[in-house]
């Protein structure tokens, strides 16, 4: 599925950066904090620090692959959309979604504007944060991955890309903070 036949912007620094296939690790195990990082907020003019939500509320961190303003992934544009409609959800069960894309900040403006995003959109064009999370890379952007953290940062659920499981569907995303819930 092709979201658009513009495909200007596409072959950039970013894209060769990231064409050969590095896979996907395991890298973070359950229980256990990720890495900090601070990124611009493009859906609210804000800067996002991760740490600012310990001890304040659970987060979804949904990595996603946008080529371009124009270009989505085919695996990611649904699950971007299916986030973006149920972020009421999300945020009704005291969840913060961020999804981190590695467009830069035009480009990212205009994702936010066609899709009409709600939740926040952070812009990582240097992919620094998709690699601190190793979440692999190929063909010119790197791959799509969801990491589940509670409230006080520790880590409760991974899911990274393969061609078998593109995304974790909104329902397994929120019975994973669900199961948390029943845990403490």
């Amino acid at each position: 599925m092709l979201t658009s036949t513009d495909f200007t912007g596409l072959f950039n620094e970013r894209f060769f950066r990231n064409f050969l296939p590095i896979p996907a690790t395991s890298y973070f195990r359950i229980e256990i904090g990720t890495p900090d990082f601070q990124l611009p907020d493009i859906t609210n003019g804000t800067v996002v620090k991760l740490s600012d939500y310990r001890g304040k509320q659970p987060v979804l961190l949904a990595f996603t692959r946008i080529f371009t303003e124009k270009q989505y992934c085919p695996f990611c544009y649904p699950h971007i959309k299916a986030l973006n409609e149920n972020y009421e959800e999300f945020t009704k069960r005291g969840i913060e979604v961020l999804m981190i894309t590695s467009t830069d900040e035009r480009q990212s403006q205009i994702v936010v504007q066609d899709l009409g995003l709600k939740m926040p959109l952070l812009s990582d064009p240097s992919c620094n944060i998709f690699r601190r999370y190793k979440v692999g890379q190929a063909l010119g952007a790197p791959l799509p991955a969801q990491f589940v953290l509670d409230q006080d940062g520790k880590l409760l659920y991974t899911h990274l890309f393969s061609f078998l499981d593109h995304n974790a569907s909104v329902e397994t995303l929120l019975t994973q903070f669900n199961v948390a819930k029943l845990d403490e």
